[in-house]
């Protein structure tokens, strides 16, 4: 692994993870690759609790990259889906500052 690690955006990373798993990913489906994802977010709860910082890392790119993927297998533009969602502030009050009260979730 390299020292300095390039920056990889949101869209860098689904076509990344596009260009090398399209085929595989694509004859899993959508359902099957949701399963891979759950056990992922699972190992990312175990090295949360337990786990070094370096187990962290890649637990969390896993399951980024597995969230890419489910996204290309749907055809969902994630960098799209972010801006359009979150890019003018939180959902719930539309502030870049989120002033919802802690007990709902924004």
């Amino acid at each position: 692994m390299a020292d300095n690690p390039p920056n990889v955006s949101l869209a860098d990373l689904q076509a990344l993870i596009r260009r090398m798993y399209f085929e595989k990913d694509q004859a899993r489906g959508v359902e099957g690759t949701f399963l891979w994802l759950m056990e992922e977010i699972g190992e990312l709860a175990t090295a949360l609790r337990s786990g070094t910082h370096e187990e962290r890392l890649e637990e969390f790119a896993d399951v980024l990259a597995w969230l890419a993927t489910i996204a290309n297998v749907a055809g969902v533009d994630l960098s799209a889906a972010v801006a359009r969602k979150y890019g003018s502030g939180c959902p719930g009050c539309g502030r870049m500052v989120c002033v919802c009260p802690g007990s709902e979730k924004p």
